[in-house]
C-alpha cells in the first residue's frame, strides 16, 4: 500500500537495507533502464518481456524460475550492482498536486517501526541522508524509464526483438524451460542498412544494444549457480 511520505505519519519509520529473501529479495527478475545496461551486463542477463499493456520492457534475470534469486547467498546479494528498481524499494514515485512526490509502501517487508533499519526522518522532522539518497535513486529511475521508452520504441520499429526458450537441466536430470522473454535479434541487427545504423548510433542506442547482447553470456554463470544449489 503506497502512501505519500510525510514526517508526521511516518516519523518513526525505518527501512531495512540488508539483502535477503526475508526482506522480499526472492525475485527472479527486475525491470531495468537502458542507462543501466553497462553496469548490469557485468552481472546479469539483460532480456526483454511484455508488461501488462503488451509493451516490451527490459529486465535482468536473477534466477531461472519464479521466486528464485541465485544472487542471495545468506550474507547478502552477491553482485556489485543492483538495478535501480531494486535499490529504490520500499519507495516509489507518485504524483500529488501535479508534482512528482516520494511514496512509501508501508506493507513492504523492508519497512520497520522498531529500532532496526535506517531512519527516514530526523527527530526534528527533516529527511535523513538515507532518504535523500533514496530520493535521488527515484529521480534517476524516473528519468531512465523515460529514456527506455524511446529505446524500446526504436527496437520495436526495426523488429529487433525475438523470443527465446532456454532449456535448463536440473541436478536430478529433469529439464525445465525459461520462456516468455525476448532478446536482441542479432541477424536483423547485422542486416540493417548504414543509414539506420547511423541513426541508432546518433541516438546512443548502439552501445546498449551490444551491452544487452554481451550480457547473455551471464546465462552460463546463472545456470552454474542454479546447478550448484541443486534447485
Amino acid at each position: 500500500m503506497l502512501q505519500l511520505l510525510n514526517n508526521i505519519q511516518h516519523k518513526d519509520l525505518r527501512v531495512i537495507t540488508q539483502r535477503g529473501a526475508q526482506w522480499g529479495d526472492d525475485i527472479m527478475s527486475a525491470p531495468a533502464t537502458v542507462d543501466e545496461f553497462r553496469k548490469l551486463q557485468a552481472h546479469y542477463p539483460i532480456v526483454f518481456q511484455r508488461d501488462e499493456k503488451g509493451s516490451f520492457v527490459p529486465a535482468v534475470l536473477f534466477g531461472l524460475e519464479d521466486g528464485q534469486n541465485l544472487f542471495l547467498n545468506g550474507e547478502g546479494w552477491d553482485a556489485d550492482y543492483l538495478p535501480l528498481s531494486v535499490q529504490r524499494l520500499p519507495f516509489a514515485i507518485g504524483i500529488a498536486d501535479d508534482e512528482l512526490r516520494m511514496m512509501v509502501d508501508v506493507h513492504s517487508k523492508r519497512v520497520s517501526q522498531g529500532a532496526e533499519g535506517e531512519a527516514v526522518f530526523l527527530p526534528q522532522g527533516g529527511t535523513t541522508d538515507f532518504t535523500e539518497n533514496a530520493n535521488s535513486v527515484l529521480r534517476t529511475l524516473h528519468e531512465g524509464l523515460q529514456a527506455t521508452t524511446d529505446f524500446i520504441e526504436t527496437l520495436t520499429r526495426h523488429d529487433l526483438l525475438e523470443s527465446f526458450v532456454l532449456d535448463v537441466e536440473r541436478p536430478d536430470g529433469s529439464h525445465g524451460q525459461l520462456v516468455g522473454f525476448y532478446i536482441i535479434h542479432e541477424e536483423r541487427l547485422a542486416a540493417l542498412d548504414a543509414a539506420t545504423v547511423g541513426l541508432l548510433h546518433q541516438a546512443d542506442y548502439l552501445q546498449p544494444i551490444y551491452m544487452a547482447i554481451a550480457s547473455l553470456s551471464n546465462f552460463t554463470k546463472l545456470i552454474k549457480r542454479h546447478l550448484a544449489r541443486g534447485e
